[in-house]
């Protein structure tokens, strides 16, 4: 597969990047570089290799969901605030 000058154009404008006339062709070169060095995976018999989602052993870990008492209770923290309305805490508006 070789990179044409449209694909270098494409690619920046999907990235939202300007790039110069002088800039296209060395990208160009750098890109098929790239992608030819990954093509040398297809080479690669991986007959009989299971696929591979993971390198080591995770797994998530989970737990049961608690409440917990809190030390201080809704009057005290209230109190705290600038302003509070119907055992509420009053910001300001934000769009």
């Amino acid at each position: 597969m070789s990179i044409t000058k449209e694909d270098v154009q494409h690619l920046a404008k999907l990235s939202s990047i300007s790039i110069s006339e002088e800039q296209i062709e060395p990208l160009m070169k750098d890109l098929d570089s790239i992608v030819n060095y990954f093509s040398q995976l297809d080479e690669l018999d991986t007959d009989g290799v299971e696929p591979t989602y993971q390198c080591f052993e995770m797994q998530n870990v989970w737990r049961d969901d608690e409440i917990e008492e809190f030390e201080a209770n809704r009057e005290d923290l209230l109190a705290l605030t600038v302003e509070s309305e119907d055992n509420q805490i009053k910001v300001p508006k934000v769009l």
